[in-house]
């Protein structure tokens, strides 16, 4: 039988000394549960599974990770509704509110992309306000584009085209040249 050292180590938490640590990574020190439970949290980016695991002094394993349900990109189709006077130039009407759950959509045109360099042709992009607070699944291309950096979490449908020429008289499909002043709106977004 293999003897069990008296290590004395600083809770992580608490600073008390505890020779118990997490049984997946072995190199945080607890000596609670619950402090395991409340510092997991910020713990678990850091828990690496040990590779050398011993099965002495374990406190606990910790939480499974949390569940998240990420909408996944794809490509849609939007109708439009022409331009009530074609001869003045204005462009068609998207027709998007069909693609949000609750048919509300708010949208932004993007004039501007890195370091407020002028778009050539502005984005148009629609949202739903109410996404965050009926717990929508987070969007996972714009999560993917911020590096998941964004301050705030992106949920529900995005629905991005590009005007096709300055005079915003019709939309193109938004492209990959487009990613870089997306993602800077999404960052700066507050």
């Amino acid at each position: 039988m293999n003897p069990v050292p008296l290590i004395n180590h600083p809770c992580t938490v608490c600073c008390r000394p505890t020779s118990m640590w997490c049984s997946r990574c072995q190199s945080a020190w607890y000596c609670t549960p619950e402090h395991l439970q409340s510092d997991w949290p910020r713990h678990r980016k850091e828990c690496v599974p040990a590779t050398h695991a011993q099965n002495y002094n374990i406190i606990a394993t910790p939480p499974p990770a949390e569940q998240q349900v990420i909408m996944r990109p794809r490509i849609i189709t939007v109708k439009c509704r022409p331009s009530q006077v074609p001869s003045q130039g204005m462009c068609p009407q998207p027709l998007v509110n069909g693609h949000f759950p609750d048919g509300q959509a708010e949208s932004i045109v993007l004039t501007q992309g890195l370091n407020g360099e002028p778009l050539r042709f502005p984005l148009h992009l629609w949202y739903s306000p109410t996404a965050l607070s009926r717990c929508a699944p987070i969007n996972r291309a714009i999560y993917h584009i911020t590096s998941g950096a964004a301050a705030k979490a992106w949920c529900g449908t995005v629905v991005v085209l590009k005007f096709n020429g300055s005079r915003r008289q019709g939309y193109s499909d938004a492209g990959s040249n487009d990613l870089p002043a997306l993602s800077a709106y999404f960052l700066a977004y507050k």
